[in-house]
């Protein structure tokens, strides 16, 4: 009976000492979540006595108005270089020996001026034995003549035959052939005389003289170099496409210097090495230029395609080879825009794209803002 006193006395005992340990398991969980609510509720009480921090000012980011254009303009450059219109070889056309040379190179000839001549002396002796030969026809002719007159006044009075009046008319007729034949001679020699000059064939510059007098010369063998100084030419190898209302009045580059020019000619067959046509221009300058000098055509051609002009650094790469903008909307929100670039030139490009009314570009720095920030513009247009 006591043992069974003491057990139950036990296990009542152990129940009290369990109830005691989850009271004061209790009695810890709630102390904590008390201090818990205590210290949020004092931190909170802190936080809202504490000043309010200011709010991050507004990047500002430079804008300019995005302009639609209904094409561009694209400068082509073709590369010839300056010749004279006019340039020649002079020499004589008959053998001889050289007397005289009268210019030099570099020295400017007006057309006609007397550059080189050749030894006369057998020219002049002949010319002079023909004259004399004439003269003596010339006599012979008159009495001739005379012998005519006599014989035709005798035959009509029956004191002369009819053959010796023939035979007056055919020494007439002889005499007067040889006189035109001696004329020929003398025309020939006058001829040759004439060629045995060089002159100026238009107003120029020697550019070089290849003989210096005493030589005896065959016959054109190259005695100057000749070339005209007005108005010089340029001669390009231009694209086919490139059509004569195209190249209507160009302008072309020498040494720097721009200058008008008119189309002289665009040649109709194509370069087998170039598969280029060439054209021949005229410069309008009064300037001096310098024969083979390098000269650019400089062409300029409108496309017809809708789209505006962008900064490069407006430009950033996006996806699989895209090009991207940054644009502001009316709220001033930062956003994407893709556009297609049809033409680049060292500063700006050319695109086209779809962008809403009102919309902005940030023409510079787009690296420092993020889609979807706001920003505050500043246009600088």
């Amino acid at each position: 009976m006591q043992n069974e006193i003491r057990s139950v006395m036990g296990k009542i005992w152990g129940g009290v000492r369990l109830i005691g340990r989850v009271a004061l398991t209790l009695l810890v969980v709630a102390g904590a979540v008390f201090a818990v609510q205590f210290g949020s509720s004092e931190l909170a009480q802190r936080a809202d006595a504490a000043p309010a921090p200011d709010a991050a000012p507004l990047i500002p980011v430079s804008t300019s108005p995005l302009i639609v254009e209904n094409g561009y303009d694209v400068t082509r450059a073709f590369v010839g270089q300056v010749e004279p219109q006019k340039t020649v070889s002079l020499s004589f056309e008959l053998p001889g020996r050289l007397s005289e040379i009268t210019a030099n190179e570099g020295d400017w000839v007006e057309k006609g001026q007397i550059l080189a001549s050749q030894d006369l002396s057998l020219l002049i002796s002949e010319r002079t034995r023909l004259t004399a030969s004439r003269s003596a026809a010339e006599a012979q002719l008159r009495f001739a003549e005379q012998t005519v007159a006599r014989n035709a006044e005798l035959n009509q009075r029956g004191f002369a035959s009819q053959a010796g009046l023939d035979e007056a008319l055919s020494r007439q007729d002889e005499l007067r052939a040889r006189i035109a034949e001696i004329d020929a001679s003398l025309e020939n020699v006058a001829i040759r005389i004439a060629k045995s000059q060089i002159t100026a064939p238009f107003d120029g510059r020697v550019t070089e003289r290849l003989v210096d007098g005493g030589e005896t010369l065959g016959a054109g063998q190259r005695v100057f170099g000749l070339v005209e100084l007005r108005k010089p030419q340029v001669r390009i190898g231009v694209p086919l496409d490139l059509t004569d209302a195209r190249l209507g009045k160009p302008t072309i580059e020498v040494d720097g210097a721009a200058h008008t020019a008119t189309l002289v000619t665009l040649r109709p067959d194509i370069d087998p090495v170039t598969r280029t046509r060439t054209a021949v221009f005229e410069i309008d300058t009064d300037t001096q230029l310098a024969f083979g000098q390098t000269a650019r055509l400089i062409v300029t051609e409108t496309i017809d395609i809708p789209g505006l002009w962008l900064p490069t650094t407006s430009l950033k790469e996006g996806v699989r080879g895209q090009w991207t903008i940054l644009t502001v909307d009316p709220d001033d929100i930062v956003r994407a825009a893709s556009v297609e670039i049809l033409h680049a030139e060292s500063d700006r490009v050319f695109v086209r794209g779809a962008f809403p009314d009102g919309t902005q570009l940030i023409d510079a720095g787009p690296q420092r803002v993020t889609v979807g920030q706001q920003v505050t513009t500043k246009n600088t247009l």
